[in-house]
Protein backbone atom coordinates (compact mmCIF):
# COMPACT_ATOMS: atom_id res chain seq x y z
CA UNK A 1 0.00 0.00 0.00
CA UNK A 2 2.80 2.14 0.54
CA UNK A 3 4.28 1.85 -2.97
CA UNK A 4 0.83 2.75 -4.18
CA UNK A 5 0.97 5.78 -2.52
CA UNK A 6 4.34 6.64 -2.93
CA UNK A 7 3.61 6.46 -6.74
CA UNK A 8 0.36 8.90 -6.30
CA UNK A 9 2.51 11.79 -5.06
CA UNK A 10 5.35 11.21 -7.77
CA UNK A 11 3.03 11.33 -10.16
CA UNK A 12 1.24 14.20 -8.36
CA UNK A 13 4.87 15.86 -8.01
CA UNK A 14 5.81 15.18 -12.04
CA UNK A 15 2.66 16.47 -13.40
CA UNK A 16 2.80 19.72 -10.50
CA UNK A 17 6.40 20.14 -12.01
CA UNK A 18 5.58 20.32 -15.74
CA UNK A 19 2.83 22.71 -14.98
CA UNK A 20 5.10 24.92 -12.84
CA UNK A 21 7.49 25.06 -15.89
CA UNK A 22 5.06 26.07 -18.21
CA UNK A 23 3.45 28.75 -16.09
CA UNK A 24 6.83 30.04 -15.91
CA UNK A 25 7.27 32.41 -18.66
CA UNK A 26 4.01 33.95 -17.44
CA UNK A 27 4.74 34.43 -14.23
CA UNK A 28 8.37 36.07 -15.51
CA UNK A 29 6.04 38.18 -18.09
CA UNK A 30 4.25 39.56 -14.52
CA UNK A 31 7.12 40.63 -12.64
CA UNK A 32 8.59 42.06 -15.35
CA UNK A 33 5.64 44.44 -15.86
CA UNK A 34 5.26 45.16 -12.36
CA UNK A 35 8.81 46.14 -12.53
CA UNK A 36 8.36 48.82 -15.46
CA UNK A 37 7.97 51.60 -13.58
CA UNK A 38 11.34 51.31 -10.94
CA UNK A 39 12.85 50.50 -14.54
CA UNK A 40 11.55 53.79 -16.13
CA UNK A 41 12.31 55.73 -13.28
CA UNK A 42 15.91 54.18 -12.88
CA UNK A 43 16.89 54.45 -16.64
CA UNK A 44 14.96 56.78 -18.47
CA UNK A 45 11.71 56.33 -20.25
CA UNK A 46 13.47 55.16 -23.86
CA UNK A 47 16.35 52.57 -21.87
CA UNK A 48 13.30 51.83 -19.08
CA UNK A 49 11.33 50.79 -21.40
CA UNK A 50 13.33 48.66 -24.01
CA UNK A 51 14.92 46.81 -20.95
CA UNK A 52 11.56 46.16 -19.65
CA UNK A 53 10.21 44.67 -23.38
CA UNK A 54 13.40 42.64 -23.41
CA UNK A 55 13.24 41.03 -20.06
CA UNK A 56 9.75 40.34 -20.95
CA UNK A 57 10.49 38.23 -23.87
CA UNK A 58 11.04 34.87 -22.43
CA UNK A 59 14.49 33.52 -24.09
CA UNK A 60 15.66 36.56 -24.88
CA UNK A 61 15.33 38.16 -21.29
CA UNK A 62 17.10 34.98 -19.86
CA UNK A 63 20.19 35.61 -22.28
CA UNK A 64 20.43 38.79 -21.48
CA UNK A 65 19.95 39.00 -18.12
CA UNK A 66 22.31 35.51 -17.94
CA UNK A 67 25.04 37.67 -20.38
CA UNK A 68 24.71 41.00 -17.81
CA UNK A 69 25.60 38.76 -14.46
CA UNK A 70 28.90 39.04 -15.49
CA UNK A 71 29.09 42.19 -17.72
CA UNK A 72 27.35 44.61 -16.08
CA UNK A 73 23.77 46.51 -17.33
CA UNK A 74 23.58 46.87 -21.48
CA UNK A 75 21.58 49.97 -20.86
CA UNK A 76 23.06 52.32 -18.41
CA UNK A 77 21.29 54.39 -15.97
CA UNK A 78 20.19 57.73 -16.02
CA UNK A 79 23.04 60.03 -14.74
CA UNK A 80 21.62 61.53 -11.45
CA UNK A 81 21.20 65.23 -11.10
CA UNK A 82 23.26 65.78 -7.57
Amino acid sequence: MAGLIRRIVRSGGSRLAIKAAKAMPIIGAVAVVGLVGYEIKKKGIVKGLVNSALDATPVVGVAKNTIEMFTGDWLKDKVSKK
